[in-house]
């Protein structure tokens, strides 16, 4: 289906290009009696036709009409053709190879643009698997704990512990199973083919979500935060934005030294909400922006086996993003500190009286 809609879209491409130039010499023509310019523009209708088509053949077939058209309407005997000419001859060798010289150099950057972009997925899908390992050790630290205190203890724990230690097994068995399966999605890093499990996620709800993991995990910080006065529905995958969020709410925590307050928002920009965490830790240099996201940042923090890499965590962050149709930034904080910020397509704001 793809492979016919470029064949069309060359055809199309091809015969638009060759009208214009054809009305093109006409007009110069009729307006100042002049044919020098006709073989020019008309090589530089088969240099375009070249450039922007796929292959050698539509450069071929432009090359042979514009000979036939040059022959035809721009040689004497007008409206007439004679093909054994000198002229029609030279025309026909000259934008033959014109033609062939610039689909072989298309061809070319194509492929390489090709290879670039296959060599970009991968690095994206290594640096996707390479943080499953700190995105899946928590749960999977919890379950252990659950399971060996409930093995070991079984006579001595009361009926209702065990209870709620199992639900919390079940719980993060739940998280890890739907985890793995967005990961393992995404890593088809794609943009005509990522498959993510998106549906209308409430705000508050995935604010709500982000934020009880958070403090179950880090119940020392405290989290401002600020959402829009409307109820605000949106298209996405919730456990993955939920990763994001939570990502960027860790990478605060270990990276923003110095950082006294920290800020989760939601603010509504027309139809699109736009998530924001920002600290006033001790920001970002300049020098590193550039790579922040390129999963090759090495982080200046104490070592911890756990928390090697800042730049992974955001590296899959922005991958997650971009899966979304959007882009995620960092920018310096006004007043010291860092802001992380991005923005997804609202379904449905529903404003409540106050």
């Amino acid at each position: 289906m793809a492979s016919g809609k470029r064949i069309l879209w060359d055809g199309l491409f091809t015969v638009a290009i060759l009208t214009v130039v054809f009305l093109w010499n006409l007009v110069l023509l009729e307006l100042f009696d002049t044919k020098t310019m006709t073989p020019m523009i008309f090589v530089l209708g088969v240099f375009l036709v070249s450039w922007r088509t796929q292959g050698y053949l539509w450069g071929i077939v432009a090359s042979l009409i514009s000979v036939l058209a040059v022959n035809f309407a721009f040689t004497y005997p007008y409206w007439a053709f004679d093909l054994i000419s000198p002229e029609c001859i030279s025309s026909a060798v000259v934008m033959l190879i014109v033609s062939t010289m610039m689909g072989a150099l298309t061809t070319r950057l194509k492929r390489q643009e090709h290879l670039k972009a296959e060599a970009e997925k991968e690095r994206m899908r290594g640096d996707l698997l390479r943080a499953v390992s700190h995105d899946l050790r928590t749960p999977l630290t919890s379950i252990c704990g659950a399971c060996s205190a409930i093995i070991d203890n079984y006579d001595q724990i009361p009926r209702e512990r065990q209870l709620d230690l199992l639900g919390d097994i079940r719980a993060d068995s739940q998280w890890l199973a739907r985890m793995v399966e967005n990961l393992l999605s995404v890593t088809r890093v794609d943009s005509d083919r990522v498959r993510l499990s998106k549906q209308s996620t409430v705000l508050e709800e995935l604010i709500d979500a982000v934020l009880v993991k958070f403090r179950k995990h880090y119940p020392s910080q405290t989290v401002h935060v600020v959402l829009p006065d409307a109820f605000v529905s949106i298209p996405m995958d919730p456990v993955l934005i939920g990763q994001v969020l939570m990502n960027l709410l860790e990478n605060a925590v270990f990276h923003a030294h110095g950082m006294e307050h920290l800020w989760l928002k939601v603010t509504l920009d027309g139809g699109k909400a736009v998530f924001t965490v920002e600290d006033d830790g001790c920001g970002i240099p300049r020098d590193r922006l550039p790579e922040l996201f390129s999963g090759l940042l090495k982080s200046d923090a104490p070592a911890d086996p756990s928390r090697r890499n800042m730049g992974i965590g955001l590296s899959v962050c922005q991958t997650i993003v971009k899966a979304h149709g959007a882009r995620l930034e960092a920018l310096d904080r006004v007043g010291g500190g860092a802001v992380f910020r991005f923005s997804l397509s609202v379904e449905d704001i529903s404003y409540v009286e106050q």
